[in-house]
C-alpha cells in the first residue's frame, strides 16, 4: 500500500523505526515540515485521487503537498505499515465561524494512533492536514489538558454525548478548530468528503489558495497572494505578493514545490488578489 523507504526519505527520517510516542512525535514534526499543505488541484478544477498509489505518487515522489484527505491518508498508511494502531476519523470544521453558524457537513479527516505505552495503550490524536493551523505534534486525547505545541497551545474538550473538540489558545481565548467523535471511517467514507470539499461551489478551496508549512522554527502560510510567517514569540510578518516571479518565487523557496510552467501561470492567474478575507461563494 506505501513504499516505506520513499515516505521515510522524503521526510529526511533516519531515526529508530520502533513504533512509540518518540517515532510518532518525529514523524508528526517532519510530514508538515516536508511535505506541504495545499490544495492546488481542486483550485485548478481537479478533484485529488484518494487512491493510494496515486497520493504516494503525488505527495511523495512528485514532491507536491495535498489537503487533508490527501496528507492523512498518506500518513495513516506510514503509521500502519511500522506497526501502529490507527483509526480514521471524520470532523466537522467550526475554525473562524460564529458559534450560531449552521451546522456544516465533515469535510475533515483526522487519525486516532493508540501507541504503547509502559504496558498500557495511550490515545493520540495525529493530524497532519488542518490547513491554517497545521499541527505538528501528536496531542493525547485528554479532555482539558492544554497540550504545549512549538506554535501553540491546544487542548481537546468533550461534550455529554462524547463529542470532541480541538481548541487553540488564541489571545483572545480558546478557539474551536474542529469537532469530531471516535467512529471509524473507511476509504469510502471519504471518497464523497473529498468530492464535496473540492467540487462545490461553496468550497473555498475551489476559490481560495491555502498553503502552510510548519517547522519548529517557522510556521508559513499563503494565503491566496498574502504570504504570512510566523516564528515563535515574534509577530508575524505579512507580505502581499505582487507580481507572478515573486509568486513563484515563494512556491519554490518556501513550499519547495517546483510546478511546471503551465501550472505555475493558471495558478497565478487563479488566485484572488488584494483580499483580506477569503473568497466564499454563497448558497
Amino acid at each position: 500500500m506505501i513504499d516505506l523507504e520513499d515516505y521515510l526519505r522524503r521526510l529526511g527520517h533516519t531515526g529508530s523505526r520502533q513504533p512509540g510516542a518518540q517515532l510518532l512525535s518525529a514523524l508528526c514534526a517532519r510530514h508538515p515540515a516536508h511535505i506541504p499543505y495545499e490544495n492546488i488541484d481542486p483550485l485548478l478544477g481537479t478533484p485529488p485521487s484518494l487512491d493510494p498509489a496515486a497520493v504516494q505518487v503525488k505527495l511523495v515522489q512528485a514532491g507536491r503537498g495535498g489537503y487533508c484527505f490527501e496528507q492523512n491518508l498518506l500518513l495513516q498508511l506510514a503509521l500502519q505499515a511500522l506497526g501502529f494502531e490507527v483509526t480514521a476519523l471524520a470532523a466537522r470544521v467550526v475554525w473562524m465561524r460564529p458559534p450560531d453558524a449552521p451546522l456544516r457537513p465533515r469535510s475533515h479527516m483526522l487519525l486516532k494512533v493508540s501507541v504503547p505505552d509502559a504496558g498500557d495503550a495511550t490515545t493520540y490524536i495525529a493530524d497532519a492536514g488542518f490547513g491554517g493551523n497545521l499541527m505538528d505534534t501528536p496531542l493525547r486525547l485528554v479532555p482539558d489538558e492544554p497540550q504545549r505545541t512549538p506554535h501553540a497551545l491546544l487542548r481537546f474538550t468533550q461534550d455529554g454525548d462524547g463529542t470532541y473538540t480541538a481548541e487553540t489558545r488564541l489571545p483572545a481565548g480558546w478557539m474551536p478548530m474542529y469537532r469530531f467523535t471516535l467512529e471509524p471511517h473507511t476509504a469510502a467514507d471519504y471518497e464523497p468528503l473529498n468530492w464535496y470539499t473540492a467540487t462545490h461551489p461553496t468550497s473555498i478551496f475551489c476559490h481560495n489558495l491555502l498553503m502552510e508549512r510548519v517547522t519548529p522554527e517557522l510556521r508559513v502560510g499563503l494565503f491566496n497572494d498574502r504570504l504570512v510567517q510566523r516564528r515563535p514569540g515574534l509577530p508575524p510578518a505579512t507580505t502581499r505578493l505582487a507580481t507572478r516571479h515573486e509568486f513563484e518565487t515563494v512556491l519554490q523557496e518556501q513550499f519547495g514545490l517546483a510546478l511546471e510552467p503551465a501550472q505555475r501561470e493558471a495558478l497565478w492567474d487563479k488566485v484572488p488578489k488584494g483580499l483580506d478575507q477569503f473568497v466564499t461563494p454563497p448558497l
